[in-house]
């Protein structure tokens, strides 16, 4: 299962939010490039970028620190918010940007969503945040009335390559994923699905491989790793790949000390 190392970016700086509020924002870097290359260094294989100011104005705002992280680092990036229109995501693949992160256009117009899956085959991802089982848009500043699960089945229809989950409630708070929020999903679904929102220790990402066998292939996870909940590395031994509980008995875990 991958680990994905969350950056989200405001005004240029790597922050992170209390279930999406804007006004409860926590700096953690002035500079993201160097926090994407710690995480590299500890073995991020993927890295998940989020555009925040992007998703309150609906274009894409901070280019060149996305642009500047692309450059900086080996490993494939995904970028969500405010990518609402063909060029703006023609323009983050134009950086070295690996997958889009659609969100708010999924609900406002899947017509684009379908066009774009065609012309960027396995590169488009759906965002999925919801509040209650409800989808939010518009960086989590509204609330649809579109159902979680009914909008992850049209959009793997309509092409989708994956989904990212969040559940809002839990992000940022360190309280856990909404596990069964997931398996409900993945039961509807059968294309890859990411998990985020709500994870603080390594307990809550072993509780995520129950539902592998189900269609979760990853997690994405922010706070803990900034606050020192958990480490990367930790993570990476429990779940990624190589994990603890796939050696074989003959080996010898003094090794991994």
């Amino acid at each position: 299962m991958d680990v994905i190392p969350a950056i989200d970016l405001l005004e240029g700086r790597c922050v992170r939010l209390y279930q999406g509020d804007y006004e409860r924002s926590q700096v953690f870097s002035e500079n993201p490039v160097d926090v994407a290359k710690q995480w590299v260094d500890q073995g991020a294989t993927r890295l998940h970028i989020v555009d925040l100011d992007g998703a309150k104005a609906g274009k894409v705002v901070n280019l060149e620190a996305i642009a500047a992280i692309a450059q900086a680092v080996s490993v494939p990036i995904e970028i969500g918010g405010g990518l609402r229109d063909r060029t703006s995501i023609q323009q983050v693949f134009n950086l070295g940007v690996q997958w889009a992160i659609l969100g708010t256009i999924a609900v406002e117009q899947p017509q684009l969503v379908q066009e774009l899956c065609q012309e960027f085959p396995s590169k488009i991802i759906i965002g999925i945040d919801a509040r209650n089982g409800l989808v939010a848009t518009r960086g989590w500043l509204e609330t649809s009335e579109v159902l979680a699960t009914q909008l992850a089945v049209q959009m793997q229809e309509l092409g989708a390559a994956a989904i990212i989950y969040t559940d809002i409630h839990r992000d940022g708070t360190l309280s856990g994923p909404n596990l069964e929020a997931l398996r409900e999903l993945t039961g509807a679904i059968s294309i890859p699905v990411i998990a985020s929102g709500g994870v603080s220790s390594v307990t809550d990402l072993l509780s995520l491989l129950a539902l592998e066998p189900q269609g979760v292939t990853g997690v994405i996870v922010g706070r803990a790793l900034y606050t020192g909940d958990i480490s990367l590395k930790e993570a990476l031994q429990a779940i990624g790949p190589g994990r603890i509980q796939d050696i074989p008995p003959n080996i010898d875990f003094s090794a991994f000390a």
